[in-house]
């Protein structure tokens, strides 16, 4: 039988306090500052410029229905739009004002915003007075708050609400019967129990150690993740500066170090069941190498500060790190998790058996049930593309395999593609070679801008004859169109293949090079024609220009100058080195002077390697080939 040693109080259970709050915050209003001075100065305000106004379209019926106006929304409060937002998604149908130390209750709905108030002038104006005049004056000069979310004194009040919660329901005093031996566990002999556990945890170690052995893991932690910020910031600043990808990076760090807080505090399972190996292999999956490496280092070395003799747990999971980075060195398909996962497993229980030999010098006292744990960890482990397809979708990141699998010309959509545009597809291919040899130059990804090159033309799937790489015939479906027309069917190719790009579920990196890939140019061909025709008249270059956006990516924007190289290559009278320099040299010279690649941010050095790129694949795509000579019989 179970006795308690000592006093202590009975804590209630989470869901027990959790429902006590929520009850206590029921009675809960919010309190504003009121600011009495902005009615009087609003006001004054208004007299001020009153001869103004009277010296333009006002009249003193406007001038008197608009002091009326004023004194009615500011008896009734102005807020910010932000603070009216906040009491409606909180529910709160009243808010309090502390007026001589005594919180009055006002209604939230007869609260006013700028915009409410506004409508309520324009609405309520007398039929005798011309409404036209305050639509046309900017009455917000005489709209201001006057009531503003009080923050300290709402926390103040919350917090007194819930701390007069008491958190405990009773009391076992020394000597009190627990549980018998082979009774069952109830509800409450479990919290009485939980209770006792917490309060010899207290009782056990002084407040002053407990302190210390805090101190010492804070100082711990903080000195390793500033270590790896400063990493971070040294060798990887672009992801330093980036939101998105430097959380992506902590999440990693804090759900494994929780995780396995978790299963330490509890004593859940045994901690080498923890996959710690998809650290490395979902960050070398869309980063390189070194960052999965030192992410995983830098999760390791918080989660040993957590365990007893931990050298063996270090050695373990960096070797395996080692591994899952080597083994993913090219990601081209899924298998390679499979055969990582492998490798890891093996890497497991070879380095295990080193560790034992080491320390014992025999396999007698080796520990059987590890290699059970490895064996956990490796089915783990072979659900890592679900984990990072999981990732893909929350941080729009896109994976290797995904580009791989997109870029297969024998894919569905790509297949169509190349059945009903023909031209367009051979074009989109010859784009894709031109735009990721410059980008294996320059040091960018190559996978990615080929993928986006092979999309970027998708939308002219739904109009193929109006292209002219299409059809035989040049501008035969255009003959019965205006220039006008004809320019809007064709700017309509992007929006086209914005829409089959989302139904397809293809990745935003996708969709962004069939967005950009025109960026807001003109289809000059129509524009150019409108206006030789038409000299006398004005042009609405909107109707020939392109929505946009401009490339805003080095990879967005290096297939819009293939595209338009490649394009315009097949304009050429004759292919020699002279012609294809100068063409090469006019399209992309005339973008960077047109402003289209105003927001990407390649580098005039980068412009010169991309041109030199295109040059020497254009010359060898159409270079002179020798005639084959008949038989002479």
């Amino acid at each position: 039988m179970l006795t308690a040693p000592f006093d202590f109080p009975i804590h209630k259970s989470a869901q027990e306090l959790a429902q006590e709050q929520d009850i206590a915050l029921k009675n809960f209003s919010p309190y504003f500052l009121l600011d009495s001075l902005v009615h009087l100065q609003e006001e004054e305000n208004l007299e001020l410029h009153s001869a103004e106004l009277l010296s333009q379209e006002w009249t003193l019926p406007h001038v008197d229905y608009m002091r009326q106006s004023l004194s009615f929304i500011y008896s009734k409060g102005l807020v910010s739009l932000n603070d009216k937002i906040f009491l409606q998604d909180n529910r709160y149908d009243e808010y309090m004002i502390l007026e001589n130390k005594i919180a009055y209750p006002y209604l939230s709905s007869d609260l006013f915003t700028q915009a409410t108030a506004y409508a309520h002038i324009i609405n309520n104006c007398p039929e005798n007075l011309d409404v036209g005049i305050f639509n046309s004056d900017n009455l917000g000069h005489y709209l201001k708050e006057n009531l503003r979310y009080d923050t300290i004194t709402s926390e103040w009040v919350k917090n007194n609400l819930l701390q007069d919660i008491s958190k405990n329901r009773g009391l076992v005093q020394t000597g009190q019967k627990i549980i018998d031996k082979g009774e069952i566990i109830d509800t409450e002999t479990f919290l009485i129990l939980n209770s006792l556990k917490e309060a010899s945890i207290l009782r056990k170690g002084s407040v002053d150690s407990q302190l210390g052995l805090f101190m010492g893991a804070f100082i711990l932690i903080i000195i390793i993740l500033s270590l790896y910020v400063l990493y971070l910031y040294s060798f990887a600043n672009d992801i330093f500066k980036s939101n998105k990808d430097a959380l992506f990076l902590f999440f990693q760090i804090g759900f494994f170090t929780i995780l396995t807080a978790i299963c330490v505090d509890n004593q859940l399972f045994n901690v080498y069941v923890i996959p710690f190996a998809i650290i490395p292999i979902s960050i070398r999956v869309f980063f390189n190498s070194s960052i999965a490496q030192m992410t995983h280092a830098t999760a390791i070395l918080i989660c040993a500060l957590m365990l007893g003799d931990s050298t063996d747990f270090i050695f373990l999971q960096l070797t395996t790190a080692m591994v899952a980075v080597f083994s993913l060195k090219d990601l081209s398909n899924r298998f390679q998790f499979v055969r990582c996962s492998i490798l890891i497993f093996l890497c497991y229980v070879l380095v295990y058996i080193g560790l034992c030999l080491l320390r014992e010098g025999n396999l007698a006292k080796i520990d059987w049930s590890m290699f059970v744990y490895f064996g956990i960890n490796f089915i783990f482990l072979m659900f890592t593309y679900a984990f990072i397809y999981i990732i893909e979708k929350i941080f729009r990141y896109t994976s290797s395999v995904t580009l791989m699998e997109l870029s297969d010309i024998n894919s569905p959509l790509l297949r169509e593609f190349s059945e009903t545009c023909p031209g367009t597809f051979q074009h989109s291919l010859q784009v894709s070679v031109l735009a990721s040899t410059a980008a294996i130059k320059i040091g960018i990804n190559p996978l990615l801008i080929r993928t986006g090159a092979l999309f970027h033309d998708i939308g002219k799937i739904k109009n193929p004859a109006y292209f002219a790489e299409n059809k035989i015939s040049d501008m035969q479906a255009h003959q019965d169109l205006t220039y006008e027309e004809s320019a809007k069917i064709i700017i309509q190719h992007v929006a086209l293949g914005v829409e089959l790009a989302e139904k397809h579920q293809l990745p935003r990196q996708i969709i962004d090079f069939i967005r950009t890939h025109h960026g807001k140019g003109i289809t000059k061909y129509f524009y150019n024609s409108y206006r030789n025709e038409n000299p006398e008249l004005a042009i609405d270059i909107s109707k020939f220009s392109y929505p946009g956006p401009n490339p805003f990516s080095k990879e967005t924007a290096i297939v819009m100058m293939a595209d338009s190289v490649e394009a315009s290559s097949r304009s050429l009278k004759e292919y020699t080195e002279a012609s294809i320099t100068a063409l090469v040299n006019k399209i992309i010279d005339t973008q960077i002077k047109e402003g289209l690649l105003r927001d990407s941010p390649l580098t005039f050095k980068d412009i010169e390697v991309i041109k030199s790129v295109f040059i020497e694949k254009l010359i060898n795509i159409f270079h002179s080939r020798i005639s084959y000579p008949d038989l002479i019989n």
